[in-house]
């Protein structure tokens, strides 16, 4: 897949999780949703990237101690993020 990079979508559940995570995680987070992922060639290949177990396409993406859950959907080239939250509590009601 040369020259072929993927986009990110925020599902409203992702975009309220975000925004009621306290500002300075929050600008984290969206540096890494925007120099990281949005635009990669292979998100699969990015540092922290990890098989989501029990979701059809389901990746985890590492940020400290807050994780990032979303499907990558290859024939599109996007990944949508479906939640957004603490590594204690992020992987409880998949």
């Amino acid at each position: 897949m040369n020259d072929v990079a993927y986009s990110v979508e925020l599902t409203n559940r992702a975009k309220k999780e975000l925004a009621s995570l306290e500002k300075k995680t929050q600008l984290v987070i969206a540096h890494y949703l925007r120099d990281k992922l949005e635009g990669s060639e292979n998100p699969k290949m990015v540092p922290g990237a990890k098989k989501l177990e029990g979701v059809e396409n389901g990746w985890r993406w590492r940020i400290g101690v807050y994780r990032i859950l979303g499907v990558m959907e290859g024939n599109i080239l996007t990944i949508t993020v479906f939640k957004i939250d603490h590594r204690k509590s992020v992987y409880k009601n998949l």
